[in-house]
């Protein structure tokens, strides 16, 4: 499974997809400034929201879950990786939040 780190997803966040795949009481606690919120359980039935033209990195609170969807989607032919860490280490880091 391809990953990213933190810092380097920072610096792609403007070029690549963030596709936040946490629930919604989860992402009240804040999300990264550009990324969309799409909740791993609708994912499917809105597959369409994500540019398969477009680098996409998942993210999840810790990394476990974005795992699993970035080989999804790698499996469906987009080009993903999974941000190790997920919003813990984010947030740990002073990384900008919305």
């Amino acid at each position: 499974m391809p990953e990213t780190t933190i810092d380097d997803t920072h610096a792609r966040r403007t070029l690549d997809q963030i596709l936040d795949i946490r629930e919604d009481f989860e992402t009240a606690e804040g999300m990264i400034p550009e990324a969309r919120h799409i909740p791993m359980g609708e994912l499917n039935a809105r597959l369409d929201e994500v540019d398969r033209t477009r680098r996409v990195v998942v993210v999840c609170r810790s990394g476990n879950r974005s795992a699993r969807v970035a080989d999804a989607l790698n499996a469906a032919g987009y080009t993903t990786d999974t941000m190790t860490g997920g919003m813990i280490a984010w947030q740990a880091a002073g990384l900008p939040t919305r």
